[in-house]
């Protein structure tokens, strides 16, 4: 177990360099001259002479592998520079917004597993009942309406027909309901499909025979065995889909103009904000890789065949 550990926590340094490459390899593949952005931005008229000092101020008259490892440097140092709009430092404008986008994410994450893992697990438990065709009813909405659908049509009845909740904005836990229920119906239904295909395999292995057959009540045997590993697949879609709601909520923080890290990178995009944009990148891919090693040593403690399955194939 030990020797696995380690190995998927190496497993983390070339990723983290190749994502520090894709970043500084971002300011030469993209048409925009960050000089001229970060001059636009300060609304200052570019000359040549303006223009030379500011990329030799950025590093940009450098060597590509002199600016890589410049730029593995400061992110070692947390140094990822200074918003061109707000002239802030990127990690100050970051630590400002994302508590607004972790409450977001954790909120709907909640509410996912509290509806997916009853609905998926009873659903396999007992296919073509009642909850099956109810299980798989919301999985075949949650995975056809587009978000930013669900939560125009979530705010049009519950905020312009009936005024029971406010339509944008953060302040009070009502605020919350739309925006965190509109991420979580596509969760709910990944999430319940998972579940309930994963129950339905568990129940065909032959150590639910042997258990049956060895006299254990039929609650032990689905709550200590089946339940243990039918939930291997769904925790591997949770580290993605966390990774994904941390990085920022995009299309829902847009509907509901929540003021989370998702709206601020996309006000940097559309202004050209090249620092917000790096950094959005390289953070994506750290919470990513984070998000997949908690996963996997979660999956290592419920079900510790997975390190002895590793050793075998080396």
């Amino acid at each position: 177990m030990g020797r696995y550990i380690v190995k998927r926590v190496l497993s983390i340094i070339p990723v983290f360099l190749l994502a520090t490459l894709l970043t500084t390899g971002m300011i030469h593949l993209s048409p925009v001259d960050p000089a001229e952005a970060y001059l636009a931005a300060a609304h200052i008229q570019p000359t040549d002479e303006i223009l030379a000092q500011k990329r030799s101020e950025f590093g940009l008259d450098e060597p590509f592998y002199m600016q890589y490892l410049h730029t593995i440097e400061k992110v070692i140092h947390l140094d990822f520079g200074r918003s061109y709009m707000s002239n802030q430092p990127v990690v100050d404008e970051v630590i400002y917004r994302i508590p607004a986008t972790i409450q977001l994410a954790l909120t709907s994450l909640l509410i996912a597993i509290c509806v997916s893992i009853p609905l998926g697990f009873f659903s396999g438990m007992r296919k073509n009942g009642a909850v099956d065709h109810v299980s798989r009813l919301i999985s075949f909405l949650g995975a056809s309406i587009p978000t930013f659908v669900l939560g125009y049509l979530l705010i049009f009845f519950f905020s312009v027909k009936l005024d029971l909740l406010p339509v944008e904005g953060i302040g009070t836990w009502e605020h919350l309901i739309l925006p965190s229920i509109t991420l979580a119906v596509p969760l709910i239904a990944t999430y319940t499909r998972l579940l309930r295909s994963s129950v339905s395999e568990a129940l065909q292995e032959p150590f639910v025979q042997y258990a049956r057959i060895r006299g254990l009540k039929e609650q032990s045997i689905m709550f200590k065995h089946v339940f243990r590993i039918a939930i291997s697949p769904m925790l591997t879609g949770l580290g993605v889909n966390l990774g994904k709601l941390l990085t920022g909520t995009i299309i829902v923080e847009a509907v509901f103009s929540w003021p989370g890290f998702g709206r601020f990178f996309i006000e940097a995009i559309f202004n050209r904000d090249l620092p917000v944009i790096q950094f959005y990148v390289l953070m994506s891919a750290c919470i990513f890789i984070l998000s997949s090693l908690i996963v996997d040593l979660v999956q290592l403690i419920i079900d510790p065949r997975i390190s002895r399955k590793e050793g075998r194939q080396q």
